[in-house]
């Protein structure tokens, strides 16, 4: 059988990949710690799972509009409103499976063959997959550490032309926990607006996982003219720890939402009635149990961020939000233990997981050679346990 041409374009996701394989690697036996997986490893908040099971007694199992219903994005409108002073009505907001089909959505209703999509590196790993088959072409920007991985206003002009069709900024960023101030977002929204083409997709996931006072802002808040221009995606998964649950939703100019609307109408049609349910109970309902976790996020990345930076030849920026560290492993390209020899994060991260049993994912996957991502979503014990490992193997690495 011949596949299409498209699907030759793209690779497997290398965060799943990784994923996939510690859990097989758990199944036969072996003690692994998993920093892989991109997901809170707390329980859904109990007053969501009450709503979906009251939805599922309530005989809430039918279709519902492609777009999602009523009562779900006028709780999306009430929390842009709430949460960061925007003002929109249900006829700027789509719901989705899940924050990557919200972005796969706005892909395909966009961008035309030859269109451009800037895409600042280290980026989450399914944007330039998703640009590529949609017949875009991702321009990747390579963001500097010494930076703290944000583009700058400089290299985004000089990225910009006019067959750019979308900027992806995500903030707080996956892999690297990065994230942009007001002016910062100010300073990047007035070099778009030279570009009457081009459009701002804002990937606002993480927005409630931020630390050490850190105030989030949207770059929809810098002006009418890149508010018109922007289009968030966002979701349930990340802040209420509802990563099965796939409810995205995706806020921004009516003409865009419809488009997205009718295509979802062909594709997916309705995201789970159940699961709309128990989204709109936890945009509605108490916030206490996102405040917890994000306290224990944070003595986690804390604790996570001083022991790599103790590690000798790793050095770590402090994220400000997300649940992930980027370390910087350079000083371990070239060296090498028994049969293996390191050459790229892919070949550290095999390493890691064949010698000392720790699922990382590479740099590489996100744009980035040199670093590895590590989640720190999981239990503390896992990651005292885990980094030890980690020192350990890289303690065995020699040129």
């Amino acid at each position: 059988m011949g596949l299409s041409e498209r699907i030759g374009r793209i690779k497997p996701s290398p965060t799943l990949a990784v994923s996939s394989k510690a859990k097989a690697m758990k199944v036969k036996g072996i003690d692994v710690v998993s920093f892989g997986a991109g997901e809170p490893d707390f329980d859904t908040p109990q007053h969501i799972k009450e709503a979906a099971i009251q939805a599922i007694q309530n005989g809430f199992t039918k279709y519902t509009p492609a777009s999602g219903i009523d009562e779900l994005k006028e709780a999306v409108c009430e929390k842009f409103a709430r949460d960061n002073g925007l003002t929109f009505d249900k006829s700027h907001v789509v719901i989705s499976c899940g924050g990557k089909h919200a972005f796969y959505n706005l892909a395909q209703v966009l961008l035309d063959p030859g269109d451009e999509a800037i895409i600042p590196a280290p980026y989450w790993v399914s944007y330039p997959d998703m640009v590529l088959l949609a017949g875009g072409n991702p321009v990747v920007v390579e963001t500097d550490e010494a930076n703290g991985f944000k583009l700058t206003p400089e290299q985004l002009d000089e990225a910009l032309s006019d067959k750019t069709k979308i900027v992806v900024i995500n903030s707080p960023s996956n892999p690297t926990g990065a994230a942009y101030t007001r002016e910062e977002l100010e300073a990047l929204a007035n070099v778009i607006l030279k570009y009457p083409n081009a459009h701002v997709i804002s990937d606002e996931i993480y927005e409630k996982i931020v630390y050490d006072g850190y105030t989030f802002t949207s770059i929809a808040n810098c002006g009418e003219e890149i508010f018109k221009r922007t289009i968030i995606i966002h979701g349930v998964s990340k802040t209420y720890a509802m990563t099965g649950w796939r409810i995205g939703f995706t806020a921004g100019d009516a003409a865009i939402i419809k488009a997205v609307s009718m295509l979802q109408s062909q594709s997916t049609s309705n995201p789970t009635s159940i699961a709309q349910k128990a989204a709109v109970a936890a945009l509605r309902g108490p916030q206490g149990p996102v405040d917890d976790m994000v306290r224990a996020f944070q003595e986690r990345r804390d604790f996570t961020i001083s022991r790599l930076n103790a590690m000798e030849g790793v050095s770590c920026l402090t994220p400000h939000g997300a649940f992930y560290a980027f370390p910087n492993i350079n000083a371990y390209m070239g060296k090498g233990y028994k049969d293996y020899k390191i050459t790229s994060g892919y070949d550290l991260a095999a390493y890691l997981l064949d010698e000392v049993n720790v699922a990382a994912v590479p740099g590489d996957a996100f744009g980035k050679a040199g670093y590895l991502r590590l989640s720190f979503a999981t239990s503390m014990d896992e990651i005292k346990k885990g980094l030890d490992r980690i020192e350990e193997g890289l303690g065995k690495l020699k040129e």
